[in-house]
């Protein structure tokens, strides 16, 4: 064997090896890509309106009290559009975020500051900036397509009591999230997911934990009532808890545009 076939074959190897770590076909599998479909393809309703408390709990201080109104919109099939408002407390009245979802996997955010008087884009170098000092970064209010990511099934595992399958999922471009991978726990009953782990700089220790606290049925729609977002360093969390939400109202796309989101009163007529 002369060494220039060694060399050859040692290279042959070499590729062998690394072609399942660097190849997205590779890592993937086809059960993944479809489940991961399947949760974003699941029934929202045209449209919604909520009223919602936000709770921010952080080591050595009293729990804080935000209440909100957030209206969804999807215009067609991949593109939805969100408006957040906040109503209370004094400090936070009038604050508004808007977040519009395109079909070709680009999103727009806005946001309204009423110091300020003026509407502000957010930059996509913004999107691990914390929403109104949340545990919600920017990126976590956007609705991610499948196709932004590379998905896998790890398995199975309970969580809550109920059977659920692990999605994990990593960005097919490094570049469109702040998050190294995902790991998801799925309800295959009712496709929504359960819990989150999220990994921002480790791939084995996660930074973030979303997780469901109450889930029911409404109007037909499996809907979460009642979640968290902790910060799995600090322990601090953000606690979500809708009281009221309306789902197919017929709202109108000029909902949902930095007009309206830079005037308070202009959704007044909308809210549940």
């Amino acid at each position: 064997m002369t060494i220039d076939l060694i060399r050859r074959q040692a290279y042959c190897l070499l590729i062998g090896m690394l072609l399942p770590i660097v190849s997205g076909g590779a890592w993937a599998d086809t059960a993944g890509d479809q489940l991961a479909q399947r949760v974003y393809e699941r029934p929202k309703g045209k449209d919604s309106v909520a009223a919602s408390t936000m709770t921010l709990t952080e080591e050595g201080r009293a729990p804080r009290v935000r209440r909100l109104i957030s209206y969804r919109l999807e215009k067609k099939p991949g593109e939805a559009s969100t408006l957040i408002r906040f109503s209370e407390p004094a400090d936070i009245n009038g604050t508004g975020l808007l977040t519009v979802d395109y079909s070709n996997a680009e999103t727009g955010q806005w946001i309204y500051l009423p110091a300020l008087g003026r509407v502000r884009r957010i930059s996509a170098s913004r999107k691990g900036g914390r929403f109104v000092n949340s545990e919600y970064f920017y990126e976590d209010l956007r609705e991610r397509k499948p196709s932004q990511d590379l998905h896998r099934i790890l398995g199975h595992e309970t969580f809550n009591g109920i059977q659920c399958e692990l999605l994990e999922s990593i960005p097919a471009d490094p570049g469109n999230s702040i998050y190294l991978k995902r790991v998801s726990w799925i309800d295959p009953n009712s496709l929504l997911a359960l819990r989150i782990d999220f990994y921002e700089k480790s791939e084995t220790q996660a930074s973030k934990r979303w997780a469901v606290r109450k889930m029911n049925k409404i109007q037909g729609y499996w809907t979460v009532l009642d979640s968290a977002m902790t910060d799995m360093a600090t322990g601090n969390h953000t606690r979500l808890t809708i009281e009221k939400i309306l789902y197919d109202r017929k709202l109108p796309a000029s909902l949902f545009t930095t007009q309206t989101l830079e005037d308070e009163d202009a959704e007044d007529e909308y809210r549940p």
